[in-house]
């Protein structure tokens, strides 16, 4: 089990963090090769050993970016203190940006649409029609605003012309399913979902209070429950002169596999309800198995478990599929 943990670690290290985060880097390298820490981690239940719950735990508390030895002598005599908080929270990162790469598939639809969240965390991807967007291609910058004007939300996005959507989605009704929804407006919630972001992200941070600030003044219904067994009942609610999609971005990754192939069944079973999924390479082995080109970290994003496109995880990019 201990070497399992350490490997899964350096593993993180290697695909999420090499260039992003040198900070969670050099931590994540560190656990992976701190037998203390590795013992105390291998306590935990094994939903909660994830490097970004332990680390946004530890931030929550009030570890300081930095070193690899000052976060263990910081965190080593505070592991009681910790340990509340990982069993409390979960890895709920709610980056609006990930609209940016869910609009081409979001962008197409010609009726008004209700959109359904699954791991929805306090909402900040149920208002793509809110935000303003900046696509960014070598040779063009595509802008794209709400019919009222520039929103004091602007995501930039690296994205081929060809790829960026011309339009905003029409969301008439909106509403997310979690297992433990956040709220924007509730000072601990936002609090935990800034702990989540990576020390040197301050472009995110910033998004996350403009997002947050935006959707406090209209806040969306976030139902507690579970994706399989409450999903169909949250979807019964939507109008019916509206079309139901149902999407996701880094939440499947956390049930088993087989409660995951249980979700798929379900919204594939759904002959009206379009399914957008943002997941890892490794979350959908039938969709991943779809894609010929490297995949590199990135997200599949995928249409009824058909592959349009690679996506960085924080919604920073997307490459079009052919």
């Amino acid at each position: 089990m201990i070497d399992d943990i350490a490997t899964g670690y350096r593993r993180w290290a290697d695909v999420e963090t090499v260039g992003s985060s040198p900070i969670l880097e050099g931590w994540a390298r560190g656990v992976a090769d701190s037998p203390e820490l590795l013992a105390r981690i291998a306590a935990l239940p094994p939903i909660k050993r994830q490097p970004n719950l332990i680390f946004g735990a530890a931030r929550w508390l009030g570890a300081v970016p930095g070193s690899f030895a000052d976060f263990e002598a910081w965190v080593l005599p505070r592991w009681a203190d910790l340990v509340p908080v990982v069993m409390a929270r979960s890895t709920q990162t709610n980056e609006a940006a990930r609209c940016a790469v869910l609009l081409p598939a979001l962008g197409v639809f010609d009726e008004p649409i209700a959109l359904i969240e699954v791991g929805a965390s306090a909402g900040l991807c149920l208002y793509p029609d809110r935000y303003s967007y900046r696509f960014v291609s070598d040779n063009d910058l595509i802008e794209l605003d709400p019919e009222d004007g520039v929103s004091e939300v602007v995501i930039s996005c690296e994205m081929d012309a060809a790829a960026a959507p011309s339009r905003l989605p029409t969301v008439v009704w909106r509403a997310g399913l979690d297992l433990a929804p956040l709220d924007v407006r509730d000072t601990d919630d936002l609090r935990w979902l800034d702990a989540l972001i990576w020390p040197e992200h301050e472009a995110r941070r910033r998004r996350l209070r403009d997002a947050a600030s935006l959707v406090a003044l209209d806040p969306p219904e976030i139902v507690a429950g579970d994706l399989i067994d409450d999903l169909p009942a949250l979807i019964a609610r939507a109008p019916a002169d509206t079309h139901v999609v149902v999407m996701h971005t880094a939440v499947l990754m956390y049930p088993e596999p087989a409660r995951r192939q249980r979700f798929v069944d379900l919204v594939r079973s759904m002959p009206d309800v379009t399914w957008i999924s943002n997941e890892g390479e490794g979350v959908l082995p039938d969709i991943a198995r779809q894609v010929d080109a490297p995949v590199g970290g990135r997200f599949i994003v995928a249409v009824d478990g058909r592959p349009i496109g690679l996506a960085g995880p924080h919604g920073q990019s997307y490459t079009a599929l052919d």
